[in-house]
């Protein structure tokens, strides 16, 4: 496959018509680096991909079988939307677009009373709204959003999302603890004691680990997987229009923003190339994959933080080897009987990962705050994040007319709100919260 491109980026970067073969001197020392628009033999760079693969893979397949989606589906669109979001950003970003677990707690809650082709219109829905984002970035530049959704806003909002989702884990866990726990201690014993690039799959091995536990107490039924053929179209699904599930969903589109930057920033850093002027087109990558998945019944997709950290381990950052992992990921969408194997999971499997990986939401956010050095003695906002936690970990629920907002969309668009509104009416000198409940005037410190 061919990628072109003809518009010179910042520092001359302007990447040829086809990947440049190289060969470090050193092959994967640190001393080797592979740039975007370069690629490695072909044999090395199909291995490269099939490590992105593994990477994306627990994560990528968990979604949906927490959501009730057909895992094939989800993991064909993966990489349809992957060469999609390549193409977008002229092959200047490498990444690979897996399916967010940010879309988890909303379309469960869409499903409640419209079922998966409800959820699939709210799907559509925040891959327009991202992809529109996604324009007004290209035009506008990035400090809209940063206007509109500063680091407290966006940190509440994925810290929320993390938290909302927690009465999910609990209930997985607790009809199969036993396999649950095995799950959640392999994760962690992985995830601290191995080195290197297995460690970071520790989510990956540590459901393999759950499954094959599960497997030897009987827990695992493999008949419907003898019963799949090799080949074939994976379910595929149209949306219903539901007014209801895309006014749950669409705030997803904050926490796909977050991540996107976020990955984007990473990948410059990584490669020593100024990519804020792709932020725009990675939206726009990210919606219309989006879009598509949802429009024939497949998760939403986000950037994924564990293939970044492939590229980390390798130095290797063709986009070569991640158009390779969109092909297999294709390739496997198309096998029945891996979508029958992976329905086998079960759900304590499921349970001691999600365990950890809704936690490990949450913790996004406070890490967001943290890396934004967010001052929290400034009133705006500490009650800015302090309500939108609450409201969201809570699930609060308001219903207007037929229409139903829960936890993640009051908390989202709360957070949004509050801080536009506080920061209009606070004092130019922000006052620290004791002072505020105290009714004292403003502080002599900028807070």
């Amino acid at each position: 496959m061919v990628f072109l491109t003809t518009t010179s980026d910042m520092r001359g970067y302007n990447p040829p018509m086809i990947w440049k073969p190289v060969e470090p001197a050193s092959g994967f020392s640190a001393s080797g680096v592979v740039m975007p628009e370069e690629r490695l033999s072909w044999p090395r760079t199909i291995g490269i991909g099939l490590q992105h693969v593994v990477a994306m893979f627990g994560a990528t397949v968990l979604v949906p079988l927490l959501t009730g989606f057909p895992p094939a589906t989800t993991i064909l669109f993966s990489g349809v939307g992957t060469i999609i979001f390549l193409l977008l950003v002229k092959n200047r970003v490498p990444s690979y677009l897996g399916s967010s677990f940010a879309f988890i707690a909303p379309v469960l809650a869409a499903q409640a009373k419209g079922g998966i082709p409800s959820a699939l219109s709210g799907i559509v829905a925040a891959g327009l709204v991202f992809f529109l984002v996604g324009l007004l970035v290209e035009q506008f530049g990035f400090r809209l959003i940063e206007t509109l959704m500063p680091p407290v806003v966006t940190g509440a909002i994925v810290a929320l999302i993390g938290l909302n989702l927690a009465p999910v884990a609990r209930d997985s866990f607790a009809k199969q603890p036993g396999v649950a726990g095995v799950t959640l201690a392999a994760i962690l014993l992985i995830g601290i004691a191995v080195r290197g690039f297995l460690g970071r799959l520790s989510i990956f091995l540590g459901v393999v680990i759950g499954y094959l536990c599960a497997a030897a107490v009987g827990k695992v039924d493999l008949s419907a997987v003898g019963k799949a053929a090799w080949s074939g179209l994976p379910q595929l699904q149209m949306p219903v229009f539901d007014v209801r599930a895309i006014i749950l969903i669409v705030p997803v589109v904050v926490v796909l923003i977050a991540e996107n930057t976020g990955h984007v920033k990473a990948v410059a850093t990584m490669t020593g190339r100024n990519l804020d002027r792709m932020l725009g087109r990675a939206y726009m990558g990210d919606g219309l994959a989006t879009m598509l998945a949802g429009l024939g019944g497949g998760s939403g997709t986000t950037t994924y933080a564990e293939n970044i950290g492939v590229m980390a381990a390798t130095r290797v950052y063709s986009t070569a080897a991640y158009v390779v992992a969109a092909v297999t990921a294709i390739v496997l969408g198309l096998c029945p009987k891996f979508g029958a194997l992976i329905g086998t999971i079960p759900i304590g499997v499921l349970g001691g990962a999600t365990t950890v990986l809704y936690g490990m939401i949450a913790i996004l956010g406070a890490r967001i705050w943290v890396e934004a050095r967010v001052d929290f003695r400034d009133p705006v906002n500490l009650i800015t994040a302090a309500v939108a936690i609450i409201v969201g970990a809570a699930n609060y629920v308001v219903h207007l007319g037929a229409y139903e907002f829960n936890g993640i969309a009051l908390g989202s668009f709360g957070a949004i709100g509050i801080y536009q509104i506080l920061r209009l009416l606070a004092p130019a000198t922000p006052r620290p919260l004791g002072a505020v409940i105290a009714g004292q005037g403003p502080s002599a410190g900028s807070g």
